[in-house]
């Protein structure tokens, strides 16, 4: 399974998907299938949203079976969700000797067949991908783009293709992750670095393990290549200088408000559903999302597009309008800020459903914070599940302490990861709540979704109060599958959905 390659045509190859419905992996597909290649995959029953990517492309999930590795399959790419010793499709590949890939082993191969560059950090990634590739969308660079989500610029799709040329210069732009270092697959030539700090601690036990893992995946830029980093963020701020101590020759571009240089970040106002700010080399943007954190994010993308502008030999200042037109194109992620619908109370109040994919204490207090001040005359009740046992047990008061801007918390019992034992955790859903109740004055513990959804229903009853005439913000979020609470709030007040 080791040292796969996969061919630089691979027009007409049959490469077979095992968990194909993985956010990552339909990206992938989409990307494959777009180069020729014969597509089948399995995963289970359930559906998501990712079965309307495949259906688009005529493919259907089949169940894992051995039966599913048929003579004309060449190659099999596979989720690290599953395991070669237990999963039927990949017991049957071994057997037939049938080369195998990792997820982000497929992703680092694809990533050496172009001019590579990685999105990497705690909190961020997704969102700044898609910014990235909803800017190279208004210009004239061979790129192709992959998110790990679906990206409403996209075209609701994962993936952002355009002009690009078999065999010439294209330029390759993913969302790569640092759980288990899969991002030193990848072969970046440069990289955007988000943020760092504490986080995946059953795999990381110490911020500096994650910290030198950050580290790591910089100093694999060629030399004289560019780490685009987060000047306001101290631990994006700490690996930067780390690894230039390590590799000199890397050009480390700093953003946001402490940096200096192009892409010196100023805030502005939020008007109308828009949040203003100043970029140095720019003058004023504008993103329709919420948050100084998706400010800083496009502020990101911004200095990417620009460096690849400079990369293939133009003036970025000759792309100024049609750069901010793209920063002003972005409508956000599935699940990431997603108004999921709207509806009416009893007493006519307004009710906005917002799902978001928060699952870490800065993301859930940055994500917040941003509501506030893009809702600041709703009311706002969040719906949280916390997800695995190992996270929330190292960032116990983090967690609890981070729902600030919220009116009314409900929080749910904790989602764990398959990795983890559940009877051996020190923690549940019910000891955060009773945390939480230090910091905030309304809390909710509702272990089950059908709980949560009847503390809602009650909560979103009758008026939303004087100091929030305009009705109330009902929000899920975290990593696990709440959104559902949200879902059946919705479907019981007959809203619509967006």
């Amino acid at each position: 399974m080791k040292n796969v390659t996969l061919p630089a045509d691979v027009k007409g190859v049959h490469i077979h998907f095992v968990g194909i419905k993985g956010t990552g992996m339909a990206a992938l597909v989409e990307i494959f299938h777009a180069r020729g290649a014969v597509i089948t995959g399995s995963d289970v029953s359930e559906r998501f949203y990712t079965d309307e990517i495949l259906e688009k492309l005529g493919i259907k999930a089949l169940p894992f079976s051995k039966d599913n590795i048929t003579p004309s399959v060449q190659y099999v790419i596979y989720s690290s969700a599953y395991s070669p010793e237990k999963n039927p499709d990949l017991v049957q590949a071994v057997q037939k000797g049938i080369p195998m890939m990792l997820y982000t082993e497929a992703l680092g191969a694809l990533s050496g067949t172009a001019y590579s560059c990685g999105v990497c950090g705690v909190h961020g990634k997704t969102t700044t991908t898609g910014l990235v590739g909803t800017l190279l969308k208004n210009l004239d660079l061979p790129s192709q783009v992959l998110a790990g989500s679906v990206i409403a610029s996209f075209g609701n799709s994962c993936t952002m293709t355009k002009n690009c040329v078999p065999g010439a210069k294209n330029y390759f732009v993913a969302e790569t992750c640092e759980y288990q270092r899969h991002f030193m697959s990848f072969c970046p030539q440069k990289i955007i670095l988000t943020s760092v700090e504490s986080d995946h601690q059953d795999y990381y036990p110490t911020y500096e393990d994650i910290r030198n893992a950050f580290v790591d995946y910089i100093c694999k830029l060629p030399v004289g290549d560019q780490l685009i980093y987060c000047a306001d963020d101290q631990g994006a701020v700490e690996a930067a200088r780390i690894a230039r101590e390590k590799r000199p020759d890397i050009q480390c571009i700093p953003y946001g408000e402490n940096a200096e240089g192009d892409y010196r970040l100023q805030f502005g106002t939020v008007e109308c559903g828009k949040h203003f700010f100043t970029v140095q080399a720019f003058g004023q943007c504008a993103i329709s999302v919420p948050g100084n954190h998706n400010v800083r994010n496009a502020v990101a993308a911004l200095a990417l597009a620009a460096e690849l502008l400079k990369t293939d030999g133009k003036n970025p200042a000759d792309y100024a309008k049609k750069l901010k037109d793209g920063l002003a194109a972005f409508a956000g992620g599935k699940r990431r800020s997603e108004i999921v619908g709207k509806a009416k109370n009893a007493v006519g109040k307004d009710i906005i459903f917002i799902d978001d994919y928060g699952h870490h204490p800065t993301a859930i207090k940055t994500t917040l914070a941003g509501y506030r001040d893009f809702y600041k005359k709703h009311r706002i009740i969040v719906d949280f599940m916390s997800h695995t046992y190992t996270r929330t047990a190292a960032l116990l008061e983090e967690f609890a302490s981070s729902f600030a801007d919220a009116d009314d918390v409900i929080l749910n019992k904790i989602y764990g990861s398959a990795r983890e034992d559940a009877s051996c955790a020190t923690v549940t859903g019910e000891t955060l709540a009773e945390h939480a109740r230090k910091y905030h004055r309304s809390v909710h513990y509702c272990a089950e979704f059908g709980q949560a959804a009847e503390e809602g229903m009650k909560l979103l009853a009758g008026d939303s109060g004087k100091d929030f005439p305009d009705g109330f913000l009902f929000v899920t979020m975290g990593a696990g599958d709440n959104w559902k609470v949200g879902k059946h709030i919705l479907e019981k007040m007959g809203g619509s959905a967006s």
